[in-house]
């Protein structure tokens, strides 16, 4: 129901909303209060502010207190003025209304009073019905302006104006629907360096250094999309330092419907050129607000959730009190040995946020923090406040922040002039320090649990990551990885060899893959940092100060200031690494079985600063990842000291054999094993003889390496001392029983080869235990070709024979172990049945061909891989060439 002749209309463009609901209590009238009053007043609607904040109390009174339901508030903006919708859930109340018009509620009563009001202030009003809500709305129509002054100042003496240049320089920038520069001025081109055809076209946030305030999740996209902001943030100049700016931005459409965003940008020292005055705080009179908590007065209703947010609202509220320029606020640590900047407005907050100074700077009360402090001219005592340094900052009033008499942080705002505080304005800001104190911790409590909680879980993760890999790479670059961008903007790893040798830049990582070419090569540049043992971070300047460097001179070469000719290329790699490198750096050691294996170094982008919470967190995370680096070094060595072992109990190149074709095949059972229980062996005897030998110890792994080795060796010794076959296999059973406890079963095929000149070959084989060696003829035809007799290593007393075969043209002898004999799927195995089968179809073919089908056969017969050894041997006698006609 609407007020007679008038209807609701959305005619009107939209151009912002926001909505909050609000529960069903008493208090919820005040909150609501407060949220419109700060829509609107952020909106620059202060001309409607006070009707629309007793409007919208009667609504919700109506809604919590009457109907006892939760209220949902709703303000939408647009070119004319605004609409606040409240809805509350109980549509069937009476509406005090009738069908002519006449409003017959009693002004006396409460109920239906918020809808007398409605129609005495607003510009328009009504009431909706769903079946579940009941709504009423109002709107106030913004007044006409006329053409003149909208705000002024007072009169103020010379020497109180603010401080500028001789000449003002006013950046004007326009920014596109991209987010990209459309407009770019002289005075622009002045103050960051850049000529407009160098960033016209190119994002805004390629220069921009965003700070990020603390509590708001706004960035510079987002606010370039709001119709209007204003505030500090920087830009980075062609020397690669960042420009602090005050900035005003307002977003506006062309004839086309087109928005673009208006950016005027002035020194932040000269911010006071097109800064918006403060507007004076809209008090309430009424009953509920003289019983309103103290903290709720400085703080505002609602206060932030958040401690970054509740810290940000106290700084900007502390500086509004005493009509500061800026304010700042800062944490103190566990052993209350340092303060962290945590919060500031005025300043250039993305350079000085979780910058650390010391609670006891000095002698006196006024050199700690731990006292109030009134400083009437900075000026007169240099570094008396180090916060403060290069800020045109004059005068500054700081008070402790205290909980049962432990200092929590300290609370300070401070004035472009000289003599502006005085005790009266320290005792007003220490009433609200103390009203604030206990919120400020138990927020900050609140907060280091989490950071704990999240610290755990972090540690518990790299951990578990660390512990899966035996790798040095791997582990370099989970080292990193884990740190970035989580810890820190970049990482570089530096590894020690030994004690002799220089740290070595093994690793380096960024969050922008594109800067870590250029940062790998600044850091190539300059010496890394000394490998000091002592636990926790130090600060490394080296890296920034370089990229300065580098910087400078670049910008000095483009612009043709350099003794070197002007050059194009390079320059902006060289500032994008300057900016990434300029912040804090900090290196932490690695330390693994009390020796200096390493360092962990962490970087921030420009002027930015760690918080103590992470370097904490940091100096655990290196304790364990020094310990898995050292980790895989040990591996690795161990790695390579077991291969090369193995590597030597393998026989050298096979020896040429004149007339008959040799090839092996061998695959050792087991990760990193290169020799296991089976091995082979081919080597000339004396002129025109040559011994071979294929054998398989029981089992895999080092300990059937080493009797490997024992037989290798002694094969070779003995058969050329002149012992046959017989000989060396009891000799060598008599050693491998004299190994003990060590001792392992051998199966041994072995035989001397002797090449003769009509083109055959003769053989003499013993085959102790060991699947027998399998011969193919010319025509196709498998059979053995010698008898089974006992192993090795089993029985002392072994009486062996030896069997001679010959082989001729065409003819194969192919020896296998037992993992190419045993080969399974399931119940299945692949047998000498199944490997005569395979050698069949062979005919014709080359040695190394019958070897490559018989290891194919193998792996095919299963999916599963081997896990046994296997080696296969394979002899071929050529048949004769046929001369061409």
């Amino acid at each position: 129901m609407a007020e007679p002749g008038e209807t609701r209309t959305r005619s009107s463009v939209i151009t912002a909303r926001a909505a909050a609901s609000f529960d069903p209590v008493g208090r919820s009238v005040a909150t609501a209060r407060a949220f419109v009053r700060d829509t609107l007043q952020g909106w620059g609607y202060a001309d409607v502010v006070d009707d629309a904040v007793v409007l919208t109390s009667e609504l919700v009174t109506n809604a919590v207190v009457h109907a006892g339901t939760a209220a949902d508030v709703l303000c939408l903006r647009s070119e004319d003025g605004v609409r606040v919708e409240v809805g509350d859930r109980y549509p069937e109340r009476e509406i005090p209304l009738q069908g002519t018009g006449r409003i017959i509620v009693s002004p006396d009563r409460e109920n239906g009073r918020g809808l007398l009001l409605c129609a005495a202030l607003a510009s328009r009003w009504g009431v909706e019905y769903t079946p579940t809500h009941k709504q009423v709305w109002f709107q106030l129509d913004l007044p006409q302006r006329p053409v003149g002054t909208r705000s002024a100042g007072p009169v103020l003496p010379t020497p109180l104006l603010p401080v500028a240049d001789e000449r003002v320089r006013v950046a004007v920038t326009q920014i596109d629907r991209s987010g990209s520069i459309s407009v770019w001025n002289e005075d622009a081109e002045h103050l960051f360096g850049y000529p407009a055809d160098q960033v016209v076209g190119k994002p805004l946030t390629d220069f921009a250094a965003w700070p990020h305030t603390p509590g708001i999740g706004t960035g510079i996209a987002e606010a370039l999309r709001l119709s209007r902001w204003e505030g500090s943030y920087g830009i980075r100049g062609t020397d690669g330092r960042v420009v602090p700016v005050y900035a005003s931005h307002l977003r506006v459409r062309d004839n086309n419907g087109e928005p673009s965003t208006v950016c005027l940008l002035v020194r932040d020292d000269e911010r006071a050129v097109i800064q918006t005055p403060q507007r004076a705080p809209v008090t309430d009179t009424g009953a509920e607000s003289r019983s309103t908590d103290p903290f709720e007065v400085f703080i505002g209703s609602p206060a932030p959730d958040d401690l970054d947010g509740l810290l940000q609202r106290t700084v900007e509220r502390a500086r509004d009190m005493l009509d500061g320029d800026a304010a700042f606020l800062l944490l103190a640590t566990d052993d209350e040995t340092e303060l962290e900047v945590r919060a500031t407005t005025g300043l250039p907050s993305a350079r000085q946020r979780f910058a650390r100074v010391p609670v006891e700077a000095g002698t006196g009360r006024y050199g700690s923090a731990r006292m109030p402090a009134v400083h009437e001219d900075l000026a007169a005592v240099p570094g008396a406040v180090p916060l403060l340094n290069s800020t045109g900052m004059r005068s500054v009033v700081t008070v402790p922040l205290k909980v049962e008499g432990r200092l929590t942080g300290s609370l300070g705002v401070a004035a472009e002039s000289a003599c502006r505080y005085s005790n009266e304005e320290a005792l007003r800001l220490q009433f609200a320090a103390d009203r604030i104190a206990l919120a400020v911790e138990s927020a900050r409590l609140g907060e280091l649990e989490r950071l704990r909680r999240g610290s755990l879980s972090f540690l518990v993760e790299a951990s578990d990551l660390l512990a899966g890999t035996l790798d040095r790479d791997q582990t370099l670059a989970l080292m990193a990885q884990m740190t970035v961008p989580t810890l820190a903007t970049w990482c570089a790893v530096y590894t020690i060899a030994d004690q002799a040798s220089e740290p070595y830049l093994s690793y380096v990582l960024h969050e922008d893959e594109e800067r870590i070419d250029g940062l790998k090569a600044l850091l190539s540049k300059i010496d890394p940092p000394e490998p000091v043992p002592t636990p926790g971070a130090r600060v490394w300047a080296a890296p920034a100060e370089a990229a300065h460097r580098a910087a400078l001179r670049s910008s000095r070469r483009e612009l043709g200031l350099g003794s070197s000719p002007p050059v194009s290329s390079g320059i902006g790699t060289t500032l994008a690494t300057a900016a990434a490198v300029g912040g804090e750096t900090v290196v932490l050691p690695l330390v693994a079985r009390n020796r200096v294996i390493g360092m962990l170094t962490l970087g921030k982008p420009s002027d930015d600063h760690f918080r103590q919470e992470i370097l904490e967190l940091a100096e655990d995370l290196s304790r364990r990842a020094a310990l898995a680096l050292d980790n895989a070094r040990l591996y690795s060595e161990r790695v390579a000291i077991s291969q090369s072992l193995q590597r030597s109990l393998l026989p050298p190149e096979l020896p040429h054999v004149p007339g008959v074709e040799v090839e092996v095949i061998y695959r050792a059972a087991g990760e990193g094993n290169e020799v296991g229980g089976d091995f082979y062996d081919l080597f000339p005897i004396r002129d025109g003889a040559y011994g071979f030998a294929i054998g398989d110890v029981c089992g895999t792994g080092p300990e059937a390496a080493a009797v490997t080795g024992l037989a290798r060796h002694a094969l070779r010794l003995l058969a050329r001392e002149g012992f046959g076959g017989p000989a060396v296999l009891e000799r060598l059973n008599a050693a491998i029983l004299d190994e003990g406890a060590r001792s392992r079963f051998l199966t041994l095929l072995y035989g001397e080869l002797w090449p003769q000149e009509d083109g055959s070959a003769v053989l003499k084989v013993v085959c102790a235990g060991h699947p027998l060696p399998l011969r193919l003829r010319q025509d196709g035809t498998v059979e053995p070709a010698a008898e089974p007799q006992p192993l090795l290593g089993v029985m002392e007393d072994l009486e062996l024979y030896e069997q001679m075969v010959t082989l001729d043209p065409g003819d194969v002898l192919l020896c296998v172990t037992d993992g190419v004999t045993e080969r399974r799927e399931g119940t299945r195995m692949l047998g000498d049945d199944g490997l005569s089968d395979v050698l069949t179809n062979c005919t014709g073919l080359t040695a190394g061909a019958v070897a490559s089908r018989v290891l194919r056969a193998v792996e095919r017969f299963a999916a599963e891989p081997a896990s046994d050894d296997m080696a296969i041997l394979a002899m071929r006698v050529p048949e004769p060439e046929t001369p061409r006609s």
